[in-house]
């Protein structure tokens, strides 16, 4: 051992972020230089003899390097032929259990008669996941992509002297009521409530969100018909002031197109509709602030009475 390999060494063995292993190989190679035999010095260092051996050894055919790297272990001894490993392949992609809809790693392995670690490395080296779904829809509208780029050109470029509304319906929401009063939270419990809950009808939501200020007006309807759609779209004339243009945002269903509500239209010129895409309601923004009811559970949102105005 040369000083400058003696100098080296003894500074990995002082610095405070060298790795423990590097610690205990850099003190086997520097007390095999005092002098001492392999027994001493797997005795002071507690550790085998052979251990000792293999990096004294290292250490006299590749010096310090042969120190800083792990020694191989060589070819493991259960290695899986290609014929397995693509027979495992194949059931993955085309077969499902009896007893399920898709593979698990354990269920797979019993199934193959290999360990499931073994199923988990080759579906990470073929990038499988079985247990993993992606929802799609594909809109079949013939007149998709001018309804696309009608709407998001309301969004983007919005016309003069006009409001933008994104006009929805929320149907179906449940009020509902807890059999029993629940206790505050307080320092060291947490709040509490029933599990059961007593039903007190339900209503529709209608929702137009204003592009521009991020406003919804809203109302209330036991029911999801024409006729409320048009109490509704009497709110909307009422609540824009009359200077302004109204272009509506909305998708295709049937109330939108009554008869009724066409005949209404026509002696509200000012009212002017821009329909989504069949099967692409994610297109209209007021579906975003659905979302954000449901995630709030519809505690958060206050409406002011007086002008029927909800803010986002």
């Amino acid at each position: 051992m040369s000083a400058e390999q003696r100098q080296t060494l003894e500074a990995w063995v002082r610095a405070r972020n060298t790795p423990q292993k590097i610690v205990l190989r850099s003190n086997i190679c520097l007390l095999a230089s005092e002098g001492l035999s392999h027994n001493a010095i797997a005795k002071r260092l507690i550790t085998s003899r052979p251990t000792v051996i293999l990096w004294t050894n290292r250490f006299q055919e590749q010096g310090l390097a042969g120190l800083s790297e792990d020694a191989p272990h060589g070819t493991s001894k259960r290695q899986i032929d290609m014929e397995k490993v693509k027979a495992i392949v194949e059931a993955t992609l085309h077969t499902t259990p009896k007893d399920g809809t898709h593979w698990s790693t354990r269920t797979m392995a019993k199934d193959q008669g290999v360990s499931h670690a073994t199923i988990q490395r080759i579906w990470e080296a073929h990038g499988l996941q079985p247990h993993r779904l992606k929802n799609f829809k594909l809109s079949q509208d013939k007149h998709f992509e001018e309804k696309l780029t009608d709407v998001v050109g309301m969004y983007l470029n919005p016309p003069d002297k006009a409001v933008v509304l994104c006009v929805d319906e929320k149907t179906q929401i449940q009020a509902l009521d807890r059999t029993q009063p629940g206790l505050p939270m307080k320092k060291g419990r947490c709040g509490t409530m029933t599990h059961d809950y007593k039903r007190n009808g339900t209503t529709c939501l209608f929702a137009a969100m204003n592009v521009l200020e991020g406003k919804v007006i809203g109302s209330c309807y036991p029911r999801h018909r024409n006729i409320e759609f048009l109490k509704f779209l009497r709110t909307i004339n009422r609540e824009v002031p009359p200077n302004l243009d109204i272009h509506m945002i909305l998708d295709n269903y049937g109330t939108h197109g009554h008869p009724n509500v066409k005949l209404w239209l026509e002696k509200h010129p000012r009212f002017k509709l821009h329909f989504t895409p069949t099967s692409s309601s994610w297109l209209n923004l007021v579906e975003r602030w659905f979302g954000k009811l449901r995630e709030k559970g519809f505690a958060e949102v206050y409406s002011v009475v007086s002008r029927n105005w909800w803010l986002l």
